[in-house]
Order: C-alpha cells, then sequence, then structure tokens
C-alpha cells in the first residue's frame, strides 16, 4: 500500500511523515522545506503475527508494509506552478490513498501560509489545485483523443467521459463525486489515475490536550469530521509532536508513554486502520518452518486470487486452500492440533478468504 501525504505548508506534515516513518524529512518553520518527495517504508504492527512467529517456531517474521510519499506542502496556485508545487503533484499520482494533513490548533509561534488557522478553507485549497492539476491532464488527453478517434472509433467511448469529466469539474467538482453511468464507464475512470478520484484520509493535527479525548472539543476537528463524512472519506485525530516522541522510543516505552497519556492507540496505528478499512485491505497469514508472513488483500478476494499473491503458479495451479482461523491456532497450539480438533478446513475455488485466515496453499503447476 502506497500513500501519499499532502498539505499546506506548516501543518505539521513533514512532521509527521518523520514520526511514521523515522526517515528524518527536514521540517523547519517555514514553506516549501521539503523540496523533494520523500519515501519511507514502515512495517504495519500486527500481534498476530509475533504470536504465530512464538507457536511455529518461525526464524523470521515479515510484515506487511505501507510505503509514505511526502512532498512539498502545497499553496494556492501550485497545479500553475506556484511555490514549486507543480511538479511534486506528479509525485503522488500512483499512490493508492491520499492522506491530507490539516492544521486544527493555534499557535502563534508557526506561521500559517495562509495567516489564520481555518481547516474547510485548507481542505478547499489543497483540492482546488488536485482539480486544477487533474483538468490540465484530461485536456491534453481529450486533444490526443479527439485526433486518434478518427482512425479508431473505438476509443470513442473514452473520448465522451473525458469530455463528461471536464463538465463536472468546471463546477468544482471533485473526480471522486463523479457518478459513472456504466460498469465500464467506472472501469474508465479508475485507469484515469485523477488525483481527485484517489480515496482521502485526513489527519486532523492537534495539541497534546485535544489528542486525549480524540478532538472532542475542538471545533476545527468537528469540521473536518463532518466534511470527511459527507465526502465518504475517513478522518483521524493526530499530534505530530506527539508522534515525533514516540518515534524516539522502543515498544515498551511507546506503550508506557501512551498509556501515561491516556491514549489507546498513536497515530500510525489509526492512519493504517483508516487506511485499511477506507481501501477495502484485509490480510491473511502463512506461518511455518521458514517464515510467518501477512499477505494483504481486498475484502471479497476468492482463495486462488489470494493465492497469486504469494506466486503466479500458486493462483494457476490452485486446488485447494487448508485453512484456519488466527483464534482457533492460537486456542489448540499448533496446525496439527487444529487439524485433530476439526477446526482446520479444507476450501475451494469460491472460498473468500478472511482477515486473520491462516493458510497454507495446495497446488500443481
Amino acid at each position: 500500500m502506497k500513500l501519499g501525504i499532502v498539505g499546506l505548508p506548516n501543518v505539521g506534515k513533514s512532521t509527521l511523515f518523520n514520526s511514521l516513518t523515522k526517515a528524518g524529512a527536514e521540517s523547519a518553520n517555514y514553506p516549501f522545506c521539503t523540496i523533494d518527495p520523500n519515501v519511507g517504508v514502515v512495517p504495519v504492527p500486527d500481534e498476530r503475527l509475533e504470536v504465530l512467529t512464538r507457536l511455529t517456531n518461525s526464524p523470521k517474521t515479515v510484515y506487511a508494509t505501507i510505503e509514505f510519499v511526502d512532498i512539498a506542502g502545497l499553496v494556492k496556485g501550485a497545479s500553475k506552478g506556484e511555490g514549486l508545487g507543480n511538479q511534486f503533484l506528479s509525485n503522488i499520482r500512483e499512490v493508492d490513498a491520499i492522506v491530507h494533513v490539516v492544521r486544527c490548533f493555534e499557535d502563534a509561534n508557526i506561521v500559517h501560509v495562509d495567516g489564520s488557522v481555518d481547516p474547510l478553507r485548507d481542505i478547499e485549497t489543497i483540492n482546488y489545485e488536485l482539480l486544477f492539476s487533474d483538468m490540465e491532464i484530461l485536456e491534453r488527453r481529450k486533444a490526443k483523443l479527439i485526433k486518434s478517434v478518427k482512425g479508431d472509433k473505438s476509443l470513442q467511448g473514452e473520448l465522451d467521459l473525458t469530455e463528461k469529466l471536464l463538465a463536472h469539474m468546471e463546477k468544482g467538482n471533485l473526480a471522486k463525486v463523479y457518478e459513472a453511468e456504466s460498469d465500464e464507464e467506472e472501469e474508465m475512470l479508475k485507469s484515469f489515475n485523477l488525483l481527485t478520484y484517489k480515496p482521502t484520509i485526513y489527519g486532523a493535527n492537534v495539541t497534546e490536550d485535544d489528542l486525549v479525548n480524540d478532538g472532542a472539543d475542538n471545533e476545527y476537528v468537528q469540521k473536518v469530521r463532518e466534511y470527511a463524512k459527507e465526502e465518504g472519506s475517513q478522518a483521524f485525530v493526530i499530534c505530530a509532536k506527539i508522534e515525533e516522541e514516540i518515534a524516539e522510543l522502543d515498544e515498551d516505552e511507546k506503550k508506557e508513554f501512551l498509556d501515561d497519556l491516556g491514549i489507546k492507540s498513536s497515530g500510525l496505528d489509526k492512519l493504517i486502520a483508516a487506511s485499511y478499512d477506507l481501501l477495502g485491505l484485509i490480510s491473511y497469514i502463512t506461518t511455518g518452518d521458514k517464515e510467518t508472513k501477512a499477505w494483504t488483500i481486498k475484502k471479497g478476494t476468492k482463495a486462488p486470487q489470494a493465492a497469486g499473491k504469494i506466486h503466479s503458479d500458486f493462483e494457476r495451479g490452485f486446488i485447494r486452500a487448508e485453512i484456519v482461523s488466527y483464534d482457533n491456532l492460537v486456542k489448540y497450539g499448533s496446525i496439527a492440533a487444529a487439524r485433530d480438533n476439526g477446526v482446520l478446513r479444507s476450501e475451494g475455488k469460491e472460498y473468500v478468504v478472511q482477515d486473520g485466515d491462516v493458510v497454507e496453499f495446495r497446488f500443481n503447476v
């Protein structure tokens, strides 16, 4: 999974990136201190893997990973090159979802690029820049299609959709709220890779005091949550400064630190949960004498396609999947005991893999 982090300058975006990835991106109190996109890969915490590693004596534990891409703070006019922003928009075209960090705290010592704190205005500023960038891409696509369709009439549907999207966007609408007229149009829209079509998670950056009650008393946070709900997006509360402190601690110290603050989950944990939920992702697990590993798939994936995540041969030669739930495997202590107690199942091609399934695939190529 690849997530792109965007936001105005000085909203805590790079501080958050540093904290999540420990990558040390430059973070300072002036605009455009992030020039090149910073990339960091983070393992997805999953205590189930640690338990199964011990249970099956695996020599190696392999976590799922998330790749974060942090780009320069965008400002009004970024799509036209203002504030160096235009060259960075291309860096998030390939991400699965956008994490939009929004400032929800007052601090006279930290300059706001627009002079005051207003999260909805900030969201609108970023969205318009993403929108203008998408429209520029579509205009270029339209010009090419008008020439190409003369010799290839099968491209007419693509040209029609491009024109409809441009008309939709000229009214200030994001691609994600466009209502496709057919399944074919929906698939075509996905393939356009538009920034305003990507799922979005809003990170409301707050002070330590507001983090403790999850932003319940912060009016800025409430506005961001309402906006996200209307858009069909996710929102979570984070304190980039606290995340920065947590990043320096080991797991035991981190847990103690969070307990002292009265906080159940770190910002990374919240972001991962929101990402998996928004993108409809789950993890199944393989475990044994070589390694214990999490495999990320879409909800609703059938066994052969889940096997294909490991290797294409597994999908091509799929015979069956031997499955036990994580809870049952821990309860009985071993695959053999799970089989003896009738909780190890043999499933065929139509089985839909569930989160926490511990799987061994049988195949023959």
